[in-house]
């Protein structure tokens, strides 16, 4: 095996499932359209599974995940893309209770992955949250003003609750 193969046996599972996934695909006749108006962004957690939540199905809104739900630079520019191109007319930004981007700061996440696993990651900016409501509004108002985000579009915050699964609307 060349060093450019594909690890076929690290993703074994992962393929034995989608040979099942195609043998009943039903979504070939989805297009690149969000076909509800609705873009997410929301954490990258396993116990968040976004569609579900808002009541949708596949091909009905945009999906953008990033540990801790924080609005980018990658995520201003995917939503740039989605207000023009793709039918978004509505984002929700959409953090949630008991994420580890708002139980800790960098440093201590630096430190842990230096002390653990030897690495300086100190390079990167996490974006770690103190206060995830403020951060949230900071978010919401970051896209509301962002001069490249198309006009008319609707952007509302809201924290997903993991023990629950209710959204809360919060006021920014």
């Amino acid at each position: 095996m060349s060093d450019n193969s594909f690890p076929h046996e690290s993703f074994r599972d992962a393929l034995a499932a989608n040979d099942e996934y195609i043998k009943n695909f039903k979504y070939s006749e989805l297009t690149g359209t969000a076909q509800q108006g609705l873009a997410i962004v929301t954490c990258m957690d396993s116990r968040i599974n976004p569609l579900s939540v808002v009541g949708m199905k596949s091909g009905d809104a945009k999906i953008l995940r990033n540990a801790g739900a924080r609005v980018t630079d990658d995520v201003l520019r995917t939503l740039v893309l989605a207000t023009y191109l793709l039918g978004v007319e509505r984002i929700l930004i959409m953090p949630h209770t008991n994420c580890r981007m708002a139980q800790v700061d960098d440093v201590e996440i630096h430190r842990e992955i230096d002390t653990k696993y030897g690495v300086d990651t100190s390079e990167i900016e996490f974006k770690t949250v103190p206060d995830q409501r403020q951060a949230l509004i900071e978010d919401v108002q970051k896209i509301r003003s962002y001069r490249l985000i198309k006009t008319g579009v609707v952007v509302g915050g809201a924290i997903y609750d993991v023990a629950t699964g209710k959204i809360t609307p919060v006021d920014c």
